[in-house]
């Protein structure tokens, strides 16, 4: 969250509600610390749907750019290590491939208003990254054992 959010403990809310409520008048955001979980934000309504309104036309338009228009493709690929720096780890297919999944990920997560798929994507691709910038770490990752470990148990 950005420094002009405001955060207060959950408590706060539960025992001061209409003075922490009123907070979101001054902010657009409310950071609720807890003590026995995950950190919570608040936000009104109409704000969340202003958020989602505003991924939704970037999504949108990324995916018909790249879609449409002549050497958008080859524009995206230039312009995403300004935006994700990490990507001038990866392989050349690599990019190229993450370029492809960024926008269909994008366009499907806009499509059911979820966007926790385009997230979980982006830290994939991210550790891919990360793996290919150490090459101790890279060729540990790809050496053959030569033993087959047996089936991995579901998480």
């Amino acid at each position: 969250m950005s420094a002009d959010n405001a955060a207060v403990n959950f408590s706060e809310l539960v025992n001061k509600n209409k003075q922490t409520l009123a907070r979101l008048k001054e902010s657009p955001r409310l950071l609720l610390h807890r003590r026995d979980g995950e950190d919570l934000v608040l936000t009104t309504a109409a704000k969340a749907e202003q958020d989602q309104t505003v991924v939704s036309a970037a999504s949108r338009m990324l995916s018909a750019m790249a879609r449409r228009e002549p050497g958008s493709m080859e524009l995206l690929l230039d312009i995403l290590p300004e935006a994700f720096p990490w990507v001038r780890f990866l392989p050349e297919p690599d990019v190229h491939a993450f370029a492809v999944e960024l926008v269909d990920t994008m366009r499907a997560a806009d499509s059911i208003g979820n966007n926790a798929s385009v997230a979980q994507m982006l830290t994939a691709w991210q550790h891919t990254a990360e793996v290919h910038s150490d090459p101790v770490l890279f060729a540990a990752l790809t050496q053959d054992h030569g033993t087959d470990y047996g089936p991995v148990r579901h998480p």
